[in-house]
């Protein structure tokens, strides 16, 4: 009995001190769950006047005392209910911060003003040759290649300079049908009968209208006539200056009526085709001057826009902008890289602020307006063009003359969030106990260490 007793009274000891810990923790998170949650009484002045505490820099520290913040180590800001004199509180048209907590947070404004927006549009161009400046020569009988005067691609001809020569059986026959018509028509010119000699006129001049349609021109068909001489081959000329992009032809090859045998473009006036992202669309128009850099001496070249595609590229998103450029010395060659700067003019005089003026959200742009003696609204605008100078076009929500925050709006945002919880929180009744399962200040404390 004697050796069983002690046993007992030191289990009995330790249930009992188990117990009394039990009790005394449930007792202290109850404590704790009051003083976050339960709403002050109306009679109670110093619980009427209570002021919390919270961090600029992270909301959703609130302390009942001043401190400093568990993370970032600035001193909290107190946190008043709408009617107080002292912190920050949230009143109907927004949220009300004391000059020393302003100060703190670095908060500047700037009026919303009317001005001209101005932009230049920086992008790539790539060199291209203008559409309408190249050139497909062919042949309209068939034939032999007999000579080539132009046998090089990439050679320069000029206007009616001579390509080939070309044996043709069916050119030789319309010379010698030409001739005769000739001869025919001098016969018969003294013939006392109009009709005969009206006839041989026609069929001269039918035999000259299917040579020239051969491309014979007038000066070949003079010395035929001059001469009297069939000529074997037919010579083509460049109709048209420029550089042989593409040559098909060889000397000796037969070639067919209606074949390509070079192409030739006018280098001296190009295309660059810049890509236009979408949001620069409503910058870019017809007309606007040009700015072209060359890539290897930084040489700059005038153009123009002279037309904007209407189509999208899918795989960039961009809207080609045809630039037409002069190029005389020949300094821009098709495919080659340049960097494009499109002077977009300047807006009429609209609304703008300062682009770091605006919250943007996955559903809306927010600026804060500043409402004077410390207080702050958050209002939803629409926004337009941005320029070069960091404004942005306000299109509806703000009126002229107002001020915007510009600096630290993020903490407003905050603030104003956390204001609007506190609200709802001091608002409602709790209907709650305590939890005992609600971790204390220290815990939280201890989570930023």
């Amino acid at each position: 009995m004697s050796a069983t007793a002690p046993g007992k009274t030191a289990i009995k000891t330790i249930v009992v001190a188990i117990g009394l810990a039990l009790a005394l923790g449930t007792g202290y998170w109850l404590g704790v769950g009051s003083h976050d949650h339960d709403t002050p009484t109306a009679g109670t002045e110093g619980e009427a006047a209570k002021v919390q505490y919270t961090c600029s820099m992270h909301p959703f520290i609130i302390r009942d005392a001043p401190g400093a913040c568990p993370i970032c180590g600035m001193a909290l800001t107190p946190v008043k209910a709408a009617g107080g004199e002292q912190g920050a509180g949230t009143a109907a048209d927004g949220i009300r911060i004391d000059p020393v907590t302003l100060q703190n947070m670095g908060v500047r404004t700037e009026p919303v003003v009317k001005r001209a927006l101005q932009r230049t549009i920086r992008t790539v161009g790539l060199v291209a040759v203008a559409d309408d400046r190249q050139y497909a020569v062919t042949t309209k009988i068939e034939g032999w290649v007999e000579r080539l005067h132009v046998n090089q691609q990439g050679q320069a001809v000029k206007k009616g300079q001579p390509l080939l020569e070309i044996y043709s059986p069916d050119l030789v026959a319309a010379q010698q049908e030409y001739l005769l018509a000739l001869r025919n028509k001098r016969g018969l010119a003294t013939s006392p009968y109009p009709e005969i000699a009206a006839g041989a006129e026609r069929l001269v001049e039918a035999a000259r209208t299917r040579l020239r349609y051969w491309d014979i021109g007038p000066e070949q068909l003079r010395t035929l006539e001059r001469t009297g001489q069939v000529r074997k081959t037919l010579t083509l000329f460049s109709e048209h200056g420029g550089i042989v992009t593409d040559k098909k032809v060889l000397a000796g090859a037969r070639i067919m009526a209606g074949e390509e045998l070079f192409q030739i473009a006018d280098l001296s006036t190009v295309w660059v085709l810049a890509d236009i992202y979408e949001y620069e669309l409503p910058w870019v128009k017809e007309g606007q001057a040009v700015r072209v850099e060359l890539p290897y001496d930084g040489k700059v070249i005038d153009g123009t826009v002279t037309y904007l595609y209407p189509t999208l590229e899918s795989e960039t998103r961009t809207v080609k902008a045809r630039i037409e450029v002069a190029n005389p010395g020949m300094e821009l060659k098709p495919a080659m890289f340049a960097q494009v700067s499109i002077a977009a003019g300047a807006t009429g005089e609209t609304l703008a602020v300062p682009i770091t003026a605006l919250l943007n959200s996955g559903k809306g742009q927010t600026v804060f307006v500043a409402l004077g003696a410390g207080r702050f609204a958050p209002r939803s605008v629409k926004s337009g063009l941005r320029d070069d100078d960091g404004f942005v076009q306000i299109l509806s929500g703000l009126n002229e003359h107002e001020a915007v925050v510009v600096s630290a709006q993020f903490m407003l945002d905050s603030e104003s969030r956390l204001r609007e919880a506190l609200d709802k929180m001091t608002g409602a009744k709790q209907e709650e106990t305590a939890d005992p399962a609600k971790p204390d200040a220290k815990a939280l404390d201890d989570l930023f260490k």
